[in-house]
């Protein structure tokens, strides 16, 4: 059955059949698909699926920081990552846009957000135990979202490429203030540095965790690079962060937990050990060591936010009937 889609005027319109033959030969072309464009519905449930993981981690992603608002060191510091934290909320919003022009509605994204059949970044189960961790988590997290992200400003999915544009400028700010709160803490007392040191210690895996499982045991790497939904695969990815990365820590004059990283002249790349994915795959299944207090505090904001709807859906419902009455 081919997807149903909505016109602007709120009717169903049923887009035509498309053969596999001919969206290889879009996607060979470098084309773009817009939402009202015929598309196999496996390559819409898995745009779906990324863009809706994606726009879940940018609301959920905003805890860890924003936990630090109140007790950031200045007030400098505190209107910087509240600009951040609204940033995040910003980023959210443009995705969960994106993921509607799919046909699918917010409410009943969030609702399986909610009650976890959908999921969000491993990244933001860890929790922020000193001021340093906002800036681990500008650095280590926003460089490797950077990373993540960049590409999909190529994405074949229109909507999706054209919001991570601005998501990704706007990240590359947020990895400079976390860059920037690392080397005044890394250059400060014996005791700052030491508390960089240790953020950067327990963020490190983490980050290289968020590219995803290896390759080989990545159910949905190759099916959307081949629909250019992606454009590398989670290895090269997390490879071009670590090449990104070691040599800023070497600025910093921090030291990344890895005794195993050393250049490699023959690859032309850093070397670097074993990432431990069981920790992520039981960070993925709820048990990490923030995902209970994350998704309560989500879900009671949402609930709490309730009446904030209400009011907007009475607003909207008054305006429709002004303008029919005028007619």
């Amino acid at each position: 059955m081919p997807h149903v889609y909505g016109n602007d005027f709120g009717a169903p319109e049923r887009a035509p059949e498309l053969t596999d033959e001919a969206f290889a030969a879009l996607l060979a072309d470098d084309g773009r698909v817009e939402p009202r464009d015929p598309m196999p519905e496996g390559y819409r449930r898995t745009l779906v699926r990324q863009i809706a993981q994606h726009a879940h981690s940018e609301i959920i992603g905003m805890q860890p920081e924003g936990n630090w608002i109140s007790r950031a060191p200045s007030l400098r510091r505190k209107a910087i990552l509240m600009a951040k934290v609204q940033d995040e909320a910003g980023h959210g919003l443009y995705l969960y846009a994106a993921a509607e022009t799919l046909g699918v509605d917010r409410a009943d994204l969030l609702d399986q957000l909610h009650t976890g059949r959908q999921k969000y970044s491993s990244i933001f189960n860890y929790p922020t135990l000193s001021w340093a961790d906002v800036g681990a988590i500008g650095w280590l997290v926003d460089g490797a979202a950077i990373v993540n992200q960049v590409p999909l400003c190529r994405c074949s999915y229109g909507p999706y490429a054209r919001a991570m544009v601005r998501v990704c400028k706007e990240e590359s700010f947020h990895q400079r203030q976390g860059f920037e709160i690392l080397h005044t803490l890394s250059h400060g007392t014996p005791a700052q540095k030491a508390m960089a040191q240790d953020a950067v210690d327990r963020y490190w895996w983490p980050s290289l965790m968020m590219f995803g499982p290896p390759d080989d045991d990545s159910p949905n790497s190759a099916q959307s690079m081949a629909w250019g939904i992606k454009r590398f695969s989670n290895d090269d990815l997390r490879q071009r962060f670590v090449d990104m990365t070691v040599p800023q820590a070497e600025v910093l004059g921090l030291t990344l937990p890895d005794p195993e990283i050393r250049w490699n002249e023959e690859r032309g790349h850093y070397d670097f050990g074993t990432v431990d994915f069981t920790e992520l795959f039981e960070v993925i299944k709820g048990n990490g060591p923030c995902n209970r207090d994350r998704m309560a505090h989500r879900v009671a904001a949402h609930e709490d936010g309730a009446w904030v709807r209400e009011a907007a859906d009475a607003y909207a419902a008054k305006q429709v009937a002004r303008t029919e009455g005028a007619a």
